[in-house]
């Protein structure tokens, strides 16, 4: 059996006899695997000479079904109910997480949940499929907190306006900063931009000279 646990190798009288049993092991359908034919089976003469068919068969990657198994797990040993949301286009898969207590896995401004996606994208990325992107949420945080975000800083654009001074926000998450600047990216004669090391750097909004 090959090291990785979605991968076997097995051996039949024909090649099909080898697939069959691979698919029973692994608990899949035929049209979740792909086969490679390692070698195959001879019948020999009054059987001198035979050789069984052996195939390696690996379950083709799903990313719906990886992201939600390991979430499932992560979630559960936790001791949290969840349910989710799944939306998928050829590059991107989208996960809304649904259910009590939610506020644990997204931790404060989002970090936890952060964490998690990026967890998720290692485990839906690992094999040789193409990249797919995933995007987390949960009970739809980050809408809400985009929405937060633009409304400071529509407002912190004002006061720095009024006042001709930087205004310098709290430490923030990449995506967190990426709303501030994107928000205010045609904002007339204001700069925005961020300064300090990870996990403490923030933005700077800026009125031009």
């Amino acid at each position: 059996m090959d090291s990785n646990r979605d991968t076997i190798e097995r051996f039949g009288k024909t090649v099909e006899d080898a697939v069959n049993d691979a698919v029973r092991q692994l608990g899949v359908t035929r049209d979740e695997i792909d086969v490679e034919v390692l070698q195959e089976g001879k019948s020999g003469f009054l059987g001198i000479g035979s050789a069984p068919a052996k195939v390696r068969v690996t379950i083709k990657l799903d990313p719906e079904r990886t992201a939600r198994d390991f979430l499932s797990e992560v979630i559960g040993a936790i001791g949290i109910s969840a349910t989710f949301e799944i939306s998928r286009t050829d590059k991107q898969l989208g996960i809304m997480i649904h259910g009590k207590d939610i506020g644990i896995l997204i931790g404060k401004r989002g970090q936890t949940l952060d964490s998690l996606q990026y967890l998720v994208n290692l485990v839906v990325n690992k094999g040789k499929a193409p990249y797919i992107n995933i995007l987390l949420d949960a009970e739809n945080y980050r809408k809400k907190r985009r929405e937060t975000l633009e409304t400071l800083a529509h407002n912190l654009v004002k006061k720095a306006r009024s006042t001709r001074k930087k205004i310098v926000l709290e430490p923030m998450t990449p995506y967190e900063r990426r709303i501030i600047h994107a928000t205010l990216q045609s904002e007339r004669g204001i700069d925005t931009y961020s300064e300090g090391d990870e996990p403490y750097r923030y933005v700077v909004i800026s009125p031009k000279a």
